[in-house]
């Protein structure tokens, strides 16, 4: 590592995160702590200034995971309520050996956009438009959906009118619905550039005490392992019978009927995770990265190290602009798989093999305690126990102590991921990971998305509103034949193969969920947001009953930065078509029968498509009702693509 001690104050951030009126919650990283001053100057408002201090009570904690790693989340009460849906502007200073106070865009001017001199937010209330995406992977060869929503803002801070194709509003907040990081799925650069990183950063030692090899004992050992790059799943020990935990663990990976991704990669350390968010979400890690090719690398990994290397260099070019949109939007998030490890939770065989062995447990604990500390804590900044807090604090600052394994497994069985924005209508964000319903007849079948108590708590959250934005990483209602061919990967006892994760694919799930949208005290109007599926596409859902109840809009958004393989997709959306025609007697054996299912043909593509493959970012406007007006796809070359409703080609099903 060369010798230079100098580094930038601001590692990443800041990231609005909830904001009410009466709380402001942001999170950021840098390279030392000390007290910070936000001012607030809301339009045609009084002024407000509060000074935070490390040792500070309430909600707010300054988190320290190295010698020169320092994590802020802070959630502050205001004096005065801001005013909602309209301008505020804010500074954020930082106090340097006490040379008095300096604005961190004095160092980091490009977080303003051009003619600016704050940053600025709004407090979301009456929802007029949501940014949403999920699926953002570092080293897909595409553009960069967060990049093409910085563009969407800056041209909305512009004076004067806005005219279409522009939406009339600033968007009220942005979502990410899951995939914010690919754990599982790490370009060696990328790689790389983390353990330096680290090195700098000077993140604490992790220990590996139950670890089957010497090797392996400290995090330290494992990055600069002959295995830590492109032979991680070579790490993974060996399990009692005929499978290693590789196979079990990155097993689903390696689906050669969708992909062909791999998982040579895979996050294992704590510091790994951590880094990894201030490498896909700021530019400033990056300039004191060092991503020189490890030695010993064979020539077909090295050839692929250049691949990565090139488009790596194209996904750090957008980083600025990710960051200054993240300073400038609420941003709501939740975690899908790739967040801690593909097919994560899928079935009672992955739970049993992974968590059953001290080393794939550790990693997935690593993986959830740098959500809690990097995603999930703002989603709900006064919900998060205490006790858990403190023990992510004791957890960063000593990485492999028994507490830490405590600490472990006292997040595999939380169960507060979940939580409600008060919008108008409600952000509801559901947890679809870590609350399922396992299979009581096969180890080997895929758990429901949701059990039945966490099916009834969300029933219960449903109940009395009139409208609600319902968040569930995958579509609630998907594509019929995609779904189909998982079922069928089920019944031949491998769903690895074909990540066989949809709401249908349980029973019991499956007409829970239904059942919730026939209740006669549901919302009239449900807006279904997702992601999950490289994909993009628009249904209009209605029941199927003499008292029609709710309208249900279901909106997929995939991927921010990742696509699926284009030849299969076309196959599928046409077979799809065909199959499950308005006619089709297949539709009668589906679950979904008492619905009748209006798909939307995307702009540009012919009659009877209805799929969108291209990397971007979904863009939904809303009435005074709360119901979607005008629903489309941000493309990452800055073109809009609208869903057109096919009537003609509903289906029931």
């Amino acid at each position: 590592m060369p010798e230079n001690t100098s580094l930038p104050w601001l590692l990443a951030g800041p990231i609005l995160r909830k904001i009410e009126p009466s709380r402001i919650s942001f999170w950021l990283a840098s390279s030392a702590g000390g007290p910070l001053r936000l001012t607030l100057q809301p339009e045609d408002a009084q002024q407000q200034v509060l000074e935070i201090n490390s040792d500070d009570s309430g909600h707010s904690r300054l988190l320290q995971a190295g010698e020169k790693l320092f994590f802020h989340l802070i959630s502050l009460d205001l004096s005065s309520p801001l005013p909602v849906d309209r301008r505020v502007d804010y500074v954020l200073e930082r106090q340097q050996d006490g040379k008095g106070w300096i604005d961190i865009t004095s160092e980091a001017p490009y977080l303003l956009y051009p003619n600016q001199n704050r940053m600025t937010f709004r407090v979301p209330g009456e929802i007029k438009s949501i940014l949403h995406g999920s699926c953002r992977k570092p080293h897909h060869n595409s553009g960069d959906g967060l990049v093409a929503a910085d563009n969407l803002m800056a041209d909305l801070m512009k004076p004067g009118p806005r005219e279409d194709p522009l939406p009339p509003h600033r968007p009220s907040l942005l979502l990410m619905t899951g995939d914010q990081i690919y754990a599982d799925d790490v370009a060696g650069p990328m790689l790389i550039a983390i353990h330096d990183v680290i090195a700098r950063l000077g993140l604490f030692t992790e220990r590996f005490d139950l670890a089957e090899h010497e090797d392996y004992r400290t995090s330290d050992k494992i990055h600069h392992h002959d295995y830590s790059y492109y032979r991680r799943s070579e790490m993974l020990p060996k399990l009692q019978g005929e499978d290693d935990l590789a196979k079990v663990f990155f097993g689903g990976i390696r689906k050669p009927v969708f992909t062909s991704d791999t998982s040579d990669n895979h996050l294992i350390t704590l510091a790994e995770h951590l880094v990894m968010y201030l490498m896909v979400w700021s530019p400033v890690p990056w300039e004191f990265a060092d991503t020189s090719p490890p030695d010993g690398l064979s020539p077909k990994q090295s050839a692929r190290y250049r691949r990565e290397r090139q488009i790596i260099r194209s996904f750090k070019e957008g980083l600025p602009q990710v960051q200054r949109l993240l300073a400038h939007l609420p941003t709501a998030m939740i975690f899908d798989d790739h967040d801690v490890s593909d097919d994560w939770n899928l079935n009672r065989e992955w739970e049993e093999e992974v968590y059953g062995h001290p080393f794939s447990k550790r990693m997935v604990g690593n993986a959830l305690a740098a959500y809690l500390t990097c995603q999930g804590w703002g989603n709900a900044p006064t919900e998060f126990p205490t006790t858990l807090m403190e023990h992510l604090d004791q957890t960063l600052k000593q990485p492999g102590s028994s507490e830490h394994d405590e600490f472990t497994d006292e997040l595999l069985r939380f169960e507060g991921w979940e939580y409600i924005w008060e919008t108008s209508p409600p952000l509801t964000v559901i947890d679809t990971r870590t609350r399922r319903w396992r299979s009581e007849s096969s180890r080997v079948k895929p758990a429901g998305l949701l059990d039945w108590e966490a099916i009834t708590d969300l029933q219960q959250m449903l109940k009395g509103k009139e409208a609600v934005i319902l968040v569930s990483s995958a579509p609630i209602f998907g594509v019929k034949l995609i779904e189909n061919i998982q079922a069928f990967f089920t019944w031949l006892g491998k769903p690895l193969m074909v990540d066989a994760e949809n709401w249908m694919a349980h029973p019991g799930t499956a007409h829970a969920i239904l059942n919730i949208f026939m209740h006669k005290r549901t919302p009239r109007n449900f807006t279904i947001l997702s992601g999950d599926v490289h994909y993009s596409f628009v249904y209009d859902v209605e029941l199927r009953r003499h008292n029609r109840g709710s309208d249900i809009w279901q909106i997929c958004s995939s991927g921010l930065r990742n696509e699926f393989p284009k030849t299969l997709l076309d196959r599928l959306d046409i077979l799809n078509r065909w199959l499950y025609s308005p006619s089709s007697p297949l539709n009668w054996f589906t679950k979904r029968r008492r619905m009748r299912v209006v798909p939307r043909r995307p702009e540009g593509l012919e009659d009877g498509r209805r799929l969108l493959n291209g990397a971007g970012i979904g863009l939904v406007e809303f009435d005074d009702q709360g119901r979607p007006e005008r629903i489309r796809q941000l493309l990452t070359n800055g073109e809009f693509r609208g869903f057109e409703r096919m009537e003609h080609h509903h289906q029931y099903r």
